[in-house]
Protein backbone atom coordinates (compact mmCIF):
# COMPACT_ATOMS: atom_id res chain seq x y z
CA UNK A 1 0.00 0.00 0.00
CA UNK A 2 2.40 2.53 0.65
CA UNK A 3 3.70 2.55 -3.15
CA UNK A 4 0.34 3.29 -3.68
CA UNK A 5 0.12 6.56 -1.63
CA UNK A 6 3.37 7.35 -3.37
CA UNK A 7 1.40 6.98 -6.38
CA UNK A 8 -1.55 8.52 -5.31
CA UNK A 9 0.56 11.44 -3.64
CA UNK A 10 1.99 12.05 -7.32
CA UNK A 11 -1.28 12.32 -9.13
CA UNK A 12 -2.29 15.39 -6.25
CA UNK A 13 0.70 17.26 -7.29
CA UNK A 14 0.69 16.42 -11.23
CA UNK A 15 -3.17 17.79 -10.12
CA UNK A 16 -2.27 20.94 -8.18
CA UNK A 17 1.02 21.72 -10.58
CA UNK A 18 -1.78 21.70 -13.58
CA UNK A 19 -4.25 23.83 -11.35
CA UNK A 20 -1.69 26.28 -10.72
CA UNK A 21 0.40 26.53 -13.85
CA UNK A 22 -3.12 26.80 -16.40
CA UNK A 23 -5.95 27.53 -14.33
CA UNK A 24 -7.88 24.01 -15.21
CA UNK A 25 -10.60 23.32 -12.53
CA UNK A 26 -9.58 20.43 -10.22
CA UNK A 27 -12.28 18.28 -10.01
CA UNK A 28 -11.74 17.85 -13.82
CA UNK A 29 -7.96 17.33 -13.55
CA UNK A 30 -8.12 15.11 -11.11
CA UNK A 31 -10.73 12.84 -12.54
CA UNK A 32 -8.70 12.69 -16.03
CA UNK A 33 -5.79 11.46 -14.02
CA UNK A 34 -7.20 9.44 -12.21
CA UNK A 35 -9.17 7.49 -15.04
CA UNK A 36 -5.85 6.89 -16.41
CA UNK A 37 -4.72 5.31 -12.57
CA UNK A 38 -4.92 1.97 -11.26
CA UNK A 39 -5.90 2.92 -7.87
CA UNK A 40 -8.24 1.63 -5.82
CA UNK A 41 -11.30 3.69 -4.56
CA UNK A 42 -9.69 4.25 -0.80
CA UNK A 43 -6.42 5.85 -2.96
CA UNK A 44 -8.52 7.49 -5.42
CA UNK A 45 -10.80 9.38 -2.13
CA UNK A 46 -6.90 10.02 -1.14
CA UNK A 47 -6.24 11.60 -4.01
CA UNK A 48 -9.54 14.16 -4.02
CA UNK A 49 -9.11 14.76 -0.63
CA UNK A 50 -5.44 15.90 -0.75
CA UNK A 51 -6.41 18.28 -3.87
CA UNK A 52 -9.33 19.76 -2.09
CA UNK A 53 -7.88 20.34 1.34
CA UNK A 54 -4.69 21.98 -0.12
CA UNK A 55 -6.93 24.08 -1.97
CA UNK A 56 -8.77 24.62 0.52
CA UNK A 57 -5.96 25.51 2.88
CA UNK A 58 -4.22 27.47 -0.10
CA UNK A 59 -3.90 30.92 1.72
CA UNK A 60 -3.22 29.66 5.31
CA UNK A 61 -0.02 27.29 3.61
CA UNK A 62 1.15 30.09 1.40
CA UNK A 63 1.14 32.13 4.38
CA UNK A 64 3.85 29.26 6.11
CA UNK A 65 5.36 29.31 2.76
CA UNK A 66 6.31 32.71 2.85
CA UNK A 67 6.66 32.93 6.88
CA UNK A 68 9.35 29.96 6.46
CA UNK A 69 11.41 30.90 3.23
CA UNK A 70 11.07 34.79 3.21
CA UNK A 71 13.76 35.41 0.62
CA UNK A 72 11.18 33.25 -1.71
CA UNK A 73 8.13 34.94 -2.28
CA UNK A 74 5.22 32.58 -2.79
CA UNK A 75 4.88 33.16 -6.68
CA UNK A 76 8.07 33.21 -7.42
CA UNK A 77 8.77 29.36 -6.40
CA UNK A 78 9.62 27.21 -9.14
CA UNK A 79 5.60 25.78 -10.02
CA UNK A 80 6.61 22.36 -8.81
CA UNK A 81 8.57 23.49 -5.53
CA UNK A 82 5.55 25.21 -5.02
CA UNK A 83 3.10 22.35 -5.18
CA UNK A 84 5.22 20.15 -3.32
CA UNK A 85 5.21 22.41 -0.38
CA UNK A 86 1.68 22.74 -0.52
CA UNK A 87 0.58 19.35 -0.71
CA UNK A 88 3.08 18.14 2.66
CA UNK A 89 2.20 21.40 4.35
CA UNK A 90 -1.14 20.31 4.14
CA UNK A 91 -0.45 16.81 5.21
CA UNK A 92 1.63 17.98 8.17
CA UNK A 93 -0.83 20.92 9.62
CA UNK A 94 -4.61 20.42 8.30
CA UNK A 95 -4.74 16.69 7.58
CA UNK A 96 -2.89 14.86 10.18
CA UNK A 97 -3.69 11.35 8.74
CA UNK A 98 0.48 10.58 8.28
CA UNK A 99 3.44 11.59 10.48
CA UNK A 100 5.43 14.45 10.17
CA UNK A 101 8.20 12.53 9.25
CA UNK A 102 6.22 10.82 6.39
CA UNK A 103 5.01 13.77 4.78
CA UNK A 104 8.20 15.22 4.67
CA UNK A 105 10.21 12.54 2.99
CA UNK A 106 7.66 11.80 0.62
CA UNK A 107 7.92 15.68 -0.51
CA UNK A 108 11.56 15.29 -0.54
CA UNK A 109 10.86 12.10 -3.15
CA UNK A 110 8.74 13.91 -5.18
CA UNK A 111 10.95 17.52 -5.31
CA UNK A 112 14.20 14.72 -5.87
CA UNK A 113 11.61 12.85 -8.65
CA UNK A 114 9.80 15.86 -11.03
CA UNK A 115 11.94 19.22 -9.49
CA UNK A 116 15.56 20.81 -9.99
CA UNK A 117 19.09 19.82 -8.41
CA UNK A 118 18.35 21.42 -5.35
CA UNK A 119 14.74 20.89 -4.92
CA UNK A 120 15.08 18.22 -2.54
CA UNK A 121 17.26 20.69 -0.25
CA UNK A 122 15.18 23.92 -0.93
CA UNK A 123 11.46 21.47 0.22
CA UNK A 124 13.30 20.01 3.00
CA UNK A 125 14.63 22.97 4.62
CA UNK A 126 11.29 24.51 4.55
CA UNK A 127 9.31 21.28 5.56
CA UNK A 128 11.94 21.16 8.49
CA UNK A 129 10.60 24.17 9.50
CA UNK A 130 7.30 24.08 8.91
CA UNK A 131 7.09 20.46 11.14
CA UNK A 132 8.33 22.81 14.21
CA UNK A 133 5.21 23.98 14.17
CA UNK A 134 3.21 20.65 14.43
CA UNK A 135 3.58 19.00 17.94
CA UNK A 136 2.62 15.34 16.30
Amino acid sequence: MPGMRHKARTIALQTLYEVDSVGRGPEAVVERLLAGADLSGENSDFVRGLVEGTLRHKDDIDGNIHRFAPAWPVEQIAIIDRNILRLAIFEILFDNKVPVKVAVSEAVVLAKTFGSESSAKFVNGVLGSVSLLSSR
